[in-house]
């Protein structure tokens, strides 16, 4: 660990900090944007500890600016804003800034503490120590199973393809499930000819996913009572399952109250319209920035809505008269959608903040 320090001021300080694996680099700067020191840290408690005690040397700490809140930064994230400091989430610069500065890790801090020093940079990242981020967490473990047990179904039809006719035959047709119970109890035997081979790989292949549609179930499970416990309110709108509710809720976070608008929502679920305006000519583009998996969620609901919601069938009526398109129509109700859901995402934080107030 190094540290280069100059004389303590008396000012306001901001701190940069290069988050890695292992190491940690903080870059100390003076309200003119002067360089106070540096510092390297080991990623661990104890240098957390380290960290927060040098900036304190350096002046009164206005905040941190932290890359990678949600992944190597995290933890230091964390003991910041335990400790009471002010934690801003920075995004690494513009590849412009990089070829005229170059790269180090020192450079990096360097311009993360001057982003929050100038403005740029005013995220507050997630406080992730929560029902959401345990959410967050079966969410991955989820939708990684999914993944493998689709990719397990491919393989096992394809293998199917590719066996030898005793084997293809009897298989060739059926449905997905009888073909799964049917591989799951197939007797290779010895493997010491090609049909043995194929009915070890294929009772294998649908082990596999008889597994892993056991684990996904237990997932599903444990998703559908923690979102019922953190936010009733929003399972319980039409066509938002539980699924759908988690991912909206790890967009927002354990502090919803970061996101200050609707409208900021809505762009941050790419759900809202960009201006394209040049000139005279004043026109607006498709949002394609924002959260993909939750734009995909709003999707979803907007669809099922679509089809069996009787108001949202009428407004969907309504404007195909108007002469709007079907995609014109989705991306109006997906607007209106994460006003919604914003709402409800809201109040059961402001309803904690107003119980910890009294």
């Amino acid at each position: 660990m190094t540290s280069i320090t100059g004389q303590p001021p008396a000012g306001q300080v901001v701190v940069g900090v290069d988050t890695h694996k292992h190491l940690h680099v903080a870059v100390a700067l003076n309200d003119l944007g002067g360089v106070l020191g540096q510092l390297t840290v080991a990623a661990a408690a104890d240098g957390y500890a380290q960290l927060a005690r040098w900036a304190s040397t350096q002046g009164r700490v206005v905040a941190f600016g932290v890359e990678g809140t949600g992944s190597y930064g995290a933890g230091l994230a964390s003991y910041l804003r335990r400790c009471g400091h002010r934690v801003v989430e920075v995004n690494r610069p513009d590849r412009r800034v990089r070829r005229q500065r170059g790269k180090t890790d020192p450079i990096d801090a360097e311009n993360a503490a001057r982003a929050v020093l100038a403005g740029t940079a005013t995220a507050i990242p997630k406080s992730a120590d929560g029902t959401v981020e345990m959410l967050r967490q079966l969410k991955i473990a989820r939708d990684t199973a999914v993944k493998a047990r689709t990719q397990a179904m491919i393989t096992l039809k394809a293998l199917v393809v590719t066996a030898p006719a005793e084997l293809r035959e009897p298989l060739d047709g059926r449905s997905k499930m009888a073909l799964v119970g049917r591989c799951a109890g197939l007797r290779p035997g010895p493997v010491t000819t090609p049909t043995a081979a194929a009915k070890h790989a294929l009772r294998a292949l649908a082990r596999r996913w008889l597994a892993l549609t056991e684990e996904i179930k237990v997932h599903d499970e444990l998703l559908e009572t923690l979102t019922a416990q953190h936010a009733p309110q929003l399972v319980q709108q039409f066509g938002i399952g539980a699924d759908t509710a988690a991912e909206l809720l790890v967009l927002a976070g354990d502090n919803p109250e970061r996101i200050h608008s609707e409208a900021a929502f809505a762009k941050l679920c790419g759900a809202c319209p960009v201006p394209a305006s040049s000139g005279k000519t004043i026109r607006y583009r498709l949002n394609r920035g924002g959260h993909r998996q939750a734009n995909a969620a709003l999707y979803r609901v907007v669809i099922v809505r679509m089809r069996f919601h009787q108001p949202t069938i009428a407004y969907v009526a309504r404007r195909t008269t108007e002469g709007k398109s079907k995609a014109e129509i989705i991306r109006c109700v997906k607007r209106f959608l994460a006003r919604e859901i914003y709402q409800l995402i809201r109040s059961p934080a402001q309803d904690t903040a107003t119980a910890s107030a009294a």
